[in-house]
């Protein structure tokens, strides 16, 4: 089995989350996606809409998606590849080179962004409509 894993906050889920998650899962048969906890939002200075239950919740229930599981920080990475036997490291091209470290362990394919979207446009359109 071909296991995929990839990371984000998955908030204010829109079209572009769903087309990163489809993309993710046609490179292998297993997707684990690791969500940022509120705890690791704060370190970061990011606040989510949506708690860490809700947004894994709302994951859970994506066809794409067969695991879902807690990122509490940075460093976790090279061990959630190894616990869950990942052949695939996926993430946006905004993160291009990034992860390159990570080829020592597994594949690593950074995806383009769906263009037109993102979760922090969505937040300034939802300030500007108040």
């Amino acid at each position: 089995m071909k296991k995929v894993i990839t990371y984000g906050t998955f908030d204010l889920l829109h079209r572009g989350h769903i087309n990163i998650l489809k993309r993710a899962k046609a490179l292998g048969d297993y997707l684990v996606v690791g969500i940022s906890t509120d705890e690791f939002n704060e370190l970061k200075g990011k606040s989510s809409y949506y708690t860490y239950e809700e947004r894994k919740l709302v994951l859970e229930a994506i066809r794409y998606v067969d695991e879902v599981i807690p990122e509490n920080n940075w460093e976790q990475k090279k061990q959630d590849i190894s616990d869950h036997n990942i052949n695939v490291f996926v993430m946006g091209d905004d993160w291009e080179g990034e992860f390159d470290v990570l080829k020592q362990l597994c594949e690593v394919k950074y995806l383009p962004r769906t263009e037109g979207i993102s979760t922090t446009q969505i937040k300034l359109d939802l300030k500007d409509v108040k």
